[in-house]
């Protein structure tokens, strides 16, 4: 696989992770992947389709797929960010002797990843059902059988959107105020991010 130039300069710049974000380019590089940026970071495909992206944090670089929980992980080195992505999974490093030390594993959970692109596999999406709704807005749903009806006529994905916006806060004082906030938006029939 080439190089993709708009990602040059990416590679190319001091930054942290540096040394771990060229070594893992070198791996990926040597499959039969497409090189894009995405999302700002460096993205590869097959077929058009996502399968691997490298990106970093604060205290790691990670190999992200994008449909990791349907992967098998022998190794147990796949993580799960939080308890809401729900397809996504990363391999973290601290260094570039961990990718070098793992580049045989590294290459067979791209092979497996592609494979299960290929095969068009998926992860059941989840139920509207299944989203646990904070205190203080159920108690506002409760006193309010127009906003419920709003809520419910609104898209599975638009009302988890809500229902994360709504749980972030750690003080209820603060998931009040986004709630109320939000209270015209849903009666608008809009999602979080609508325009």
């Amino acid at each position: 696989m080439t190089t993709n130039p708009d990602l040059d300069a990416f590679f190319a710049k001091p930054q942290p992770w540096q040394d771990e974000y060229r070594a893992l380019r070198a791996l990926l590089l040597g499959l039969p992947l497409t090189e894009e940026r995405k999302w700002g970071w460096p993205c590869y495909t097959a077929n058009g389709r996502n399968i691997t992206l490298i990106h970093g944090f604060k205290d790691y670089c990670a190999l992200l797929f994008f449909k990791g929980a349907l992967m098998p992980d022998p190794h147990a080195i796949l993580i799960q960010q939080t308890d809401n992505v729900q397809s996504a999974r990363q391999i973290r490093f601290t260094g570039a002797a961990d990718i070098t030390a793992l580049e045989d594993v590294l290459k067979s959970y791209v092979a497996e990843a592609m494979a299960i692109d290929a095969a068009g596999l998926k992860l059941p999406k989840r139920s509207p059902d299944a989203l646990v709704y904070p205190d203080e807005f159920t108690a506002i749903l409760a006193d309010h059988p127009d906003l419920r009806t709003a809520f419910e006529a609104l898209t599975p994905g638009r009302q988890r959107a809500y229902n994360l916006f709504f749980t972030a806060p750690k003080q209820s004082q603060t998931r009040t105020a986004r709630v109320e906030k939000s209270i015209p938006r849903i009666l608008d029939g809009k999602g979080l991010d609508d325009r």
